[in-house]
């Protein structure tokens, strides 16, 4: 860190002026070069009038971390931050770290402590949670109420990232009561923010009327504000309880809104959810095997770097060949599907765990009997995490047919 000196004399660089102006009537040049080189301490007189002279407050000269120093490693972190680069994470942590301890008030810490957290975290560091609790306590002493907010959603997203649905729900409206009673008003993006993430939450521990309420209002109101950064995960959200629920018209409803929202953000990812739903739809619930295929091999080739509709392609197509008895070839693709570890929310990791239930029964089918128990074990460890639904529904009866051969 700098010293007093080295701060006194980068301040008055950035002001363009030169040891005589900044010295003014009060002091010498000289002196005040003995001081910025840490020859000479200034007496509190003279420490008071160079402030006055740079337009700082005197308390940002004897910071150890400085106001401007903190700005200046502010824009880097978040120009880090912003990379998605696990290296550029790595930078930012290491950057900030030395002056953790430092950190203690105005806004530039606590978005310091809030980044270094959230980055520790998604680099797997132990040390992240201190930070980002010192960050809120910031925040919420400031009263800056969406950063206050998103802090408490991240937090909750942690637990959700355990698996621990029911705590990360308890957190996400422990969070919500707070910052509702310390500001009577939400800006919108924030308010939205919330009711999408309980919205999604509620779905995750099979709340579904309370989810399906919020989840509606959230898409309300993002019409209402014009907001519609979070839309696509809303319809997305509710056409696959569209289809839990058996219900067309309402899937037809919102795929349409999909593909709305899809050629208005210029969003390919909600383009090709309503094509990989539909095929899902007939594999895992209408049983429509060959019409699944029909589908996929109808499918426009996906980019490579697309993995999770790669996979979500590989699983399909191995629970059609399965539907239509080409065993072998089933339990081939099967094998090949990987589970993303950015898969969290029971919605998704069911659809993944059925894959080691139909390759438990194509193994059974060619007279592995040993693999197929082996697979339909795993399949209910993992499906035993998840709340009730079709998923778990068709994982115990496969498991109780299996176990009757």
């Amino acid at each position: 860190m700098r010293t007093l000196g080295e701060r006194i004399r980068a301040l008055r660089k950035e002001r363009k002026m030169t040891l005589e102006a900044c010295a003014g009537e009060q002091m010498t040049k000289g002196m005040l070069s003995l001081i910025e080189n840490n020859k000479a301490n200034p007496s509190m007189e003279n420490l008071n009038y160079l402030a006055k002279r740079l337009q700082v407050d005197v308390s940002e000269l004897w910071e150890e971390v400085s106001g401007s120093e903190l700005r200046t490693l502010l824009d880097e972190a978040e120009r880090l931050y912003k990379s998605e680069n696990q290296e550029d994470y790595a930078k930012a942590v290491k950057m900030i770290e030395p002056i953790l301890s430092k950190l203690s008030k105005g806004y530039e810490s606590g978005r310091l402590l809030e980044i270094y957290g959230r980055l520790a975290f998604n680099l797997k560091h132990k040390n992240w949670q201190e930070p980002v609790e010192k960050a809120s306590a910031i925040y919420d002493g400031l009263n800056i109420i969406p950063r206050r907010a998103a802090v408490g959603i991240f937090q909750a997203l942690v637990l959700f990232t355990e698996h621990r649905y029911e705590e990360s729900l308890e957190w996400l409206m422990r969070e919500r009561a707070k910052v509702e009673e310390k500001s009577g008003y939400i800006d919108p993006l924030t308010k939205l923010d919330l009711d999408t993430y309980e919205a999604i939450l509620r779905f995750a521990v099979n709340d579904t009327e309370a989810g399906t309420k919020v989840m509606n209002a959230a898409i309300e109101y993002s019409k209402k504000e014009l907001i519609f950064y979070q839309t696509g995960q809303l319809y997305r959200v509710a056409a696959y309880r569209a289809v839990i629920d058996g219900d067309e018209e309402m899937l037809s409803h919102y795929e349409r809104k999909i593909i709305q929202y899809g050629e208005f953000a210029e969003d390919k990812h909600a383009i090709w959810y309503t094509k990989i739903i539909r095929i899902h739809q007939l594999n895992s619930f209408h049983h429509d095997y060959a019409k699944a295929m029909s589908k996929l091999d109808t499918i426009e080739e996906l980019p490579s770097e697309e993995e999770f509709f790669l996979n979500f392609v590989l699983l399909e197509r191995g629970k059609a060949l399965y539907g239509m008895r080409h065993y072998e070839e089933a339990w081939k693709l099967l094998g090949q599907v990987v589970i993303s570890d950015d898969l969290h929310h029971p919605f998704d990791l069911s659809i993944y765990y059925e894959k080691d239930a139909y390759a438990a029964l194509c193994a059974a089918e060619l007279g592995d009997l040993n693999n197929a128990m082996k697979l339909i074990n795993i399949a209910e460890a993992n499906m035993s995490l998840m709340p009730q639904s079709p998923y778990t529904k068709f994982v115990k009866g496969t498991a109780k047919k299996l176990r009757n051969l």
